[in-house]
């Protein structure tokens, strides 16, 4: 169990010429949520995670643990209506930081958010994010995963996804 630390930016446009580390397709189906925690399974072609994630804003708890397939696809059935499906970009930032920017399918219209994990809540408070960075949603739950699998942009009522793009299935991993 650890906390994540991260803050969370809107973006209107990536500057061309933006070096991608690396980009995975994802989706992610919502299985429990109420004000204290959301329980989520994730699958991309790695292979499933069930992650909880307690708290809110900045500074959030989270406990993740790999899946086997038949465990995954089970949970997934139990998400239907509450799943987004994104393609996450690996972006290197200076001073060793990473920023993961994630490209919502068309039904959230192609919206993009960037995050970005610290170490320290400090680092967090320091980080001057890139001018391509727009307005921050760290603390804004509406603009969070679950929201826009659940009730759609809320700056446009869009999305709401029960339908997320397929990835390729993950196949069984040894032990």
């Amino acid at each position: 169990m650890g906390d994540e630390i991260e803050r969370r930016f809107l973006v209107d446009d990536v500057p061309s010429g933006t070096a991608v580390e690396s980009d995975e397709r994802l989706e992610q189906g919502y299985l429990a949520i109420d004000g204290a925690a959301v329980v989520r399974v994730r699958r991309s072609e790695r292979g499933w995670v069930l992650c909880i994630k307690g708290g809110s804003g900045l500074v959030r708890t989270e406990v993740e643990r790999d899946l086997d397939v038949a465990e995954g696809e089970q949970l997934w059935e139990l998400t239907l209506g509450r799943r987004i499906g994104k393609l996450r970009q690996r972006i290197r930032l200076d001073h060793g930081l990473v920023a993961e920017l994630d490209t919502f399918d068309i039904d959230l219209d192609g919206l993009q958010i960037v995050e970005v994990e610290f170490d320290s809540e400090a680092a967090a408070a320091a980080f001057v994010p890139p001018a391509w960075f727009g307005r921050e949603l760290t603390d804004d739950p509406r603009w969070s995963n679950v929201a826009l699998a659940t009730t759609g942009r809320p700056d446009t009522g869009t999305g709401s996804s029960s339908s997320a793009s397929p990835v390729s299935e993950p196949s069984e991993r040894p032990g």
